[in-house]
């Protein structure tokens, strides 16, 4: 059975059992059983599956994580987390997250000012809500505001400018109000320490966001000459997303730590929290050889806490709070992407396909010859040989000496070679056979775009877990290409040797074939772009009871054409009115038929811009 690396990144979440995926939670329903119930309500093209009880793992996980940890090492601190509404802001994960969380007095963190009003609206009265980004008076001043609702907000100090205005703004809201009342103040800092990979720029001097050791001198002295200094409560730092080393993690809590004991010692006696951001990588790879991160949830809270109290004890200063703000972690594993494959494009390339004739030039009988006889201990030989005849084959054909079925039966025929050849060389791992498998993969056209439900992959190469969703008891293998349906030539996940995808060899126009994407919960919705105007897929919360079964929740349909072109700030009533027109004018059509046209288009008009299965276009022609 292949498992598709399910050992390395499912984390227990899903299960094979006999020929399906499975989710491994009560009563362990399968994706494709998921699937074909919501297809069967009408929804067709590709699906956001989204499953709270693995947003509820993961924070459960976390807490209870460091839970442990700081009552191995007697830690003193309190732990804190908060979710970052960038990693995905879409409300049916917003509104899972809130209500799955409650018990862990588990927060939000804003960057603007939408995700602020969110943050307010959404956060529960005591749960933190930290702010982060650049900032304005007018957010500033909602800061203020969510503080005089009672909530606990931590504004996040990331230059000078924006403490001068956390001054002004103070005034303002308290220089007539009968209780003084501030939003908690925390100060970013510019570390010297940087982390690696993609997001390495995050740290360091030359960083976007942080105060230097200099602007943060000025800022304690600002803070002391406005009476602000007992709002201090937090030192942030982060050192990027997707850390899949924690060497450097170590290297900055020890910088960050002895930042905040000098200001302890200082005259900071409010300050009592470290936030450490986010970063706590997921693991993507499908291939042990692959794997991105070097270590566990355990080791990264162990060393968080064990470091925070060296530096408290050898500084003689109160062990702080630990605030994290890991995103990814949280809601990366939370939803799968499902969409159906409507067409194999080298299915072509069967032995039904040839149009051998009573007379063929000779090099085509000679590679029909090595089809027919092609044995292992002949593998090699008879491989060589077919290319070598198509070289030649395709050179008499641009010399006009063979016409489009010669080389039509030569395309063939090599291909069906060097598929013999490969299954019967398969213990043999030569470079030139893995070259090979390049040229006979399979391409998939696969009903989704790339561009907007994984625009990671299109602009950094972050490779995410798939897997069919059915026949898991067939060992597949065809190499596969996957090709959504923009018309980009970089929507196409291709067959990569280091990292080789197989897939099932089917007939779409008899049987539905699904493919699932996992681990798409953090930032693939809100980066998602409308490239060729497709839009955010139908998505769907699967909720369990107590008696373990399933209910698909909260279906959200993919936008309809108008609405998409609505948003783009086209007059649809104008477009709907100059189509009506053009039909009714026309001298073309009878007047029956416009009626008939007029039917279909606004059918058409109420749909979404993905395409339909050949299974869903037979239905709606019966």
């Amino acid at each position: 059975m292949k498992q598709f690396g399910l050992s390395i990144w499912g984390d227990d979440n899903f299960i094979i059992e006999d020929d399906t995926i499975n989710i491994n939670y009560a009563s362990r329903p399968s994706l494709l059983q998921i699937t074909k119930e919501i297809r069967e309500k009408g929804y067709k093209g590709p699906l956001l599956l989204r499953f709270p009880h693995l947003i509820e793992k993961q924070i459960s996980t976390l807490f209870k994580t460091f839970a442990k940890a700081k009552k191995e090492f007697k830690y003193k601190g309190g732990f804190h987390a908060v979710f970052p509404l960038k990693v995905n802001q879409f409300p049916n994960f917003v509104d899972a997250l809130i209500d799955v969380s409650k018990p862990y007095d588990y927060g939000l963190e804003a960057g603007s000012k939408a995700e602020l009003i969110i943050a307010m609206s959404k956060t529960p009265i005591g749960a933190p809500i930290t702010v982060n980004g650049f900032k304005d008076k007018e957010m500033i001043s909602l800061c203020f505001i969510a503080a005089k609702m009672g909530h606990n907000i931590t504004v996040t100090i990331e230059g000078l400018g924006e403490l001068e205005t956390i001054v002004q703004v103070n005034r303002e809201f308290n220089a007539h109000a009968h209780t003084s009342v501030a939003p908690k103040i925390g100060v970013r800092i510019r570390l010297h320490s940087s982390g690696i990979g993609l997001w390495a720029k995050s740290g360091g001097y030359s960083s976007k966001f942080g105060l230097t050791s200099t602007e943060l001198l000025e800022a304690y002295r600002l803070l002391e000459k406005h009476d602000l200094l007992e709002q201090l409560w937090m030192v942030h730092f982060h050192i990027g997303s997707q850390m899949g080393d924690i060497a450097p993690l170590k290297k900055a809590l020890r910088e960050a730590g002895n930042i905040y004991a000098d200001l302890k010692r200082r005259g900071a006696h409010s300050l009592s929290a470290i936030n450490i951001g986010g970063g706590l990588a997921v693991e993507y790879s499908q291939h042990p050889h692959a794997q991105e991160r070097n270590y566990s949830l355990d080791e990264f809270a162990n060393d968080v806490v064990y470091l925070m109290q060296e530096i408290a004890k050898q500084k003689g200063v109160e062990e702080p709070d630990i605030f994290t703000e890991s995103g990814r972690y949280i809601a990366a594993s939370h939803s799968v992407l499902v969409a159906p494959v409507l067409e194999l494009f080298s299915q072509e390339y069967t032995e039904n396909g040839l149009r051998l004739k009573a007379q063929n030039p000779p090099l085509i009988e000679e590679l029909y010859d090595l089809y027919r006889n092609i044995k292992r201990k002949n593998a090699r030989e008879y491989l060589h040989d077919a290319l070598d005849h198509m070289e030649s084959l395709l050179t008499l054909f641009d010399l006009g000496y063979i016409d489009l079925e010669d080389r039509s039966n030569t395309e063939i025929l090599v291909n069906l070679i060097i598929k013999k050849a490969i299954a019967l060389l398969k213990n043999e791992d030569t470079d030139e056979l893995k070259k090979l498998q390049d040229r006979i993969q399979e391409k998939y056209l696969v009903n989704f775009s790339a561009f907007q439900s994984l625009p990671d992959f299109w602009g950094l190469a972050q490779h995410f877990p798939i897997v069919p969703l059915d026949r898991l008891s067939q060992k597949p293998t065809n190499p596969a290409s996957i090709w959504d349906i923009t018309c980009d030539s970089d929507g196409e996940i291709g067959f990569n040797r280091d990292l080789p995808l197989y897939l099932h060899d089917i007939d779409v126009s008899k049987e539905e074939y699904f493919i699932g994407f996992f681990l798409t919960g953090a930032y693939q919705e809100v980066l998602g772009m409308k490239h060729n105007l497709f839009t955010h897929p139908t998505e769907a919360v699967i909720r369990f009871d107590d008696s373990g079964e399933y209910t698909i929740d909260d279906l959200i349909e993919a936008q309809d054409l108008m609405d998409v072109l609505d948003d783009l700030d086209y007059d649809t009533g104008v477009i709907d009115k100059t189509l009506k027109y053009r039909i009714e004018e026309s001298d073309l059509i009878t007047a029956e038929e416009k009626r008939e046209m007029l039917g279909k288009l606004y059918l058409y008009l109420s749909e979404n811009s993905y395409l339909k299965t050949i299974q869903a276009i037979n239905e709606n022609d019966a």
